[in-house]
């Protein structure tokens, strides 16, 4: 079933590195939809409600398409974060993170367009950070710029020095796009992956 073509409703270049990984040929498409969060809405409703409309949002166009699709929210201390958008955000966010402990909830979607039929999951991840100084979190925002990040860091980068420890069932879900979930998710639709 190899031949159902593939989409990836996301424009973040992570998640498509990440799938590039798989060696599955598939498309790029920009969700453009409200992400903005409900009154009260859990992290993890959250992130599952926008990781399925985007799948539902890029599928109009696709209707013959697997959409897959993802979101990420961070909670820490009972609020949500999510991707800072710019410097200044980016500083108030790691300091509210410093020293403490966030879980990033990471869902996952994947909506055959055609039978309308969606699996997912939200998969959580504990992250620990170290107690971080001023000059820390300014140094590396200025070498790293993880703007587009939820919670304004990259664990795949220089974002690991700033951590305790994570704990995770799978490395790939804090980068953004649970591979091992999205295997099986594939594999129940029939797609060969090797």
């Amino acid at each position: 079933m190899n031949n159902i073509p593939l989409v990836l409703a996301s424009s973040s270049p992570y998640r498509r590195e990440l799938l590039l990984r798989l060696r599955l040929s598939f498309d790029c498409v920009s969700p453009n939809c409200d992400e903005t969060s409900l009154k009260g809405e859990a992290a993890s409703t959250l992130a599952a409600r926008l990781a399925l409309l985007k799948a539902k949002t890029v599928a109009k166009a696709h209707p013959d398409a697997l959409i897959i699709s993802s979101d990420q929210v961070v909670e820490a201390n009972g609020e949500l974060l999510g991707k800072p958008g710019g410097h200044a955000e980016a500083v108030e966010q790691l300091s509210q993170l410093a020293g403490k402990m966030a879980i990033f909830y990471t869902s996952l979607c994947l909506l055959n367009a055609h039978t309308g039929q969606a699996q997912q999951s939200v998969e959580p991840v504990e992250v620990q950070f170290k107690p971080l100084s001023a000059a820390t979190i300014e140094a590396y925002l200025r070498a790293e710029q993880p703007y587009d990040c939820a919670g304004a860091f990259k664990s795949e980068g220089l974002g690991t020095i700033l951590l305790e420890s994570i704990q995770s069932q799978d490395p790939t879900t804090l980068i953004g796009l649970p591979l091992i979930r999205l295997c099986q998710f594939l594999e129940h639709e029939g797609v060969q992956l090797v």
